[in-house]
């Protein structure tokens, strides 16, 4: 029963923080730093969550085929290829280095 009332009560605290994101005074958010901080915190999220998920496992670094994989991606990036080449690219190098260790 703690299970499930932990899930319902994240849920509803989720709920209410974007509400009360809603809430906020449309003044606060054309102040030029909060418009700096707003158009930038997507970015640094996403960055965060990407490092993550590729030299995390569980509460371990680790250096593995998925860090291989992004640096694929990255050096397919630079050379301006489409996205699914990246993805299939990517997801191919971290595969290929799986499959040989």
């Amino acid at each position: 029963m703690t299970t499930w009332l932990t899930i319902l009560l994240a849920a509803g605290s989720c709920y209410l923080l974007k509400l009360a994101g809603l809430w906020v005074p449309e003044r606060w958010l054309e102040h030029p730093v909060a418009a700096q901080v707003v158009a930038l915190l997507p970015v640094a999220l996403l960055g965060a969550l990407a490092a993550v998920q590729t030299f995390a496992t569980g509460t371990t670094l680790v250096i593995d085929a998925r860090v291989a994989g992004v640096g694929v991606a990255v050096v397919l990036l630079l050379l301006r290829a489409p996205f699914i080449v990246v993805v299939v690219g990517a997801a191919a190098t971290a595969a290929l280095l799986r499959l040989l260790v």
